[in-house]
């Protein structure tokens, strides 16, 4: 078959919308997909944003050409030689308006036909009215959308640009994140640092749920971590953690959940820039949260020693750290492979071996909010 065009709004494109273009592209030769215009619909991205996310988002499927357009659709693909529409159905209410669509096309004797394509389960119930108000209410949405998408529903329906901020134990992550939060002047600039979050967790939050994870964690590292009060000797279990990179993994998958329960709460009153600020960023798989746009802190090992002794560590625990973490390289070809894999990101890189001045903090900053187009 040589060529049909599937038609939406756009605004924005999701997953389900890419699966359907995707498996239409598998049955013809060529897939225009039109952005459509209605004028008795309210959009949340201009036409232009809704042509460009769907085309950043489509780049990965070559026989696939994304244009706008306004007025009828069936004229339209009259006029460009489209002799099929696709449509994609998530059940019978979509196929019950796909079929009077049909009829209302056919009404208009130009020769064009339906190709129903029916959504797979998993993404039956995704859409872009679902997408936006899980954005608004602070929800993930990185199985809903692309990242450069989700990107663009953050900073237009909650104000936010979210950066990641990683780096081996002892690089500065703080020192670096601190210092850009009073630097913020057209913007603000807000640091959340994920392992007060994960501190809170484990021994202050009394919600039912911290509470049985706390149950949980002793079941599985052994009651000496629960103190007399109920919550949780950090130092105890980071003893049996750090010793025991298996170990450490189940803590951070226990962890997770509960973590981005809290990070969901800390996004809910802020706008501007929007720093997490965490070691594990990359370890745990964790960076579509800021949507593989990350800052990298990088010290030489013997400042890195001597700020881990600082904080009263033996060397053996210093070892253990370390060697529980990724190292530099490790946590940059984590990030590279990711950008590239998903086309959405940006790397900065800093070193902080001799506690960075602030003009070249704020460069980096400058860089950030270029990046974001943030005047």
């Amino acid at each position: 078959m040589a060529k049909a065009m599937y038609a939406f709004s756009g605004d924005p494109i999701t997953f389900g919308h890419i699966d359907i273009i995707q498996r239409a592209s598998l049955v013809f030769d060529h897939v225009i997909v039109g952005i459509g215009v209605n004028p008795q619909k309210q959009y949340t991205f201009s036409l232009e944003e809704r042509t460009r996310m769907a085309k950043q988002s489509l780049t990965h499927i070559p026989n696939v050409e994304v244009v706008s357009f306004s007025g009828l659709l069936v004229d339209y693909a009259y006029e460009n030689g489209v002799s099929v529409i696709v449509k994609g159905v998530r059940n019978g209410e979509d196929f019950n308006y796909e079929n009077i669509l049909h009829q209302v096309g056919e009404s208009q004797k130009l020769g064009i036909d339906t190709f129903i394509l029916f959504a797979k389960p998993a993404l039956g119930h995704v859409s872009s009215s679902a997408v936006k108000e899980i954005q608004k209410n602070h929800g993930f949405i990185h199985e809903y959308v692309p990242l450069f998408v989700k990107q663009q529903l953050e900073a237009r329906l909650s104000g936010q640009y979210i950066i990641g901020v990683t780096g081996q134990i002892g690089a500065g992550k703080s020192y670096i994140s601190t210092i850009l939060t009073t630097l913020g002047q057209s913007i603000p600039v807000h640091n959340i640092e994920l392992d007060h979050i994960g501190h809170q967790i484990l021994g202050s939050l009394k919600e039912p749920a911290y509470q049985n994870l706390r149950q949980e964690l002793a079941a599985q590292f052994g009651s000496e971590i629960i103190d007399s009060n109920g919550f949780i000797n950090r130092k105890t279990l980071g003893e049996i953690t750090f010793r025991d990179i298996h170990q450490l993994k189940k803590l951070n998958k226990m962890l997770y959940t509960p973590l981005t329960v809290r990070l969901r709460r800390e996004f809910s009153d802020k706008k501007g820039l929007i720093l997490i600020n965490a070691a594990l960023l990359a370890e745990t798989d964790m960076i579509h949260l800021c949507n593989n746009n990350i800052i990298l802190i990088k010290t030489d090992d013997k400042t890195q020693r001597a700020r881990l002794e600082q904080r009263n560590l033996t060397p053996e625990q210093i070892k253990t750290r370390i060697a529980s973490q990724y190292n530099d390289q490790q946590k940059q070809l984590y990030i590279k492979t990711a950008i590239e894999r998903e086309g959405h990101g940006r790397l900065w890189e800093i070193d902080n071996s001799n506690n960075t001045d602030t003009a070249s903090i704020q460069a980096l900053l400058n860089r950030v909010m270029d990046y974001f187009g943030i005047v």
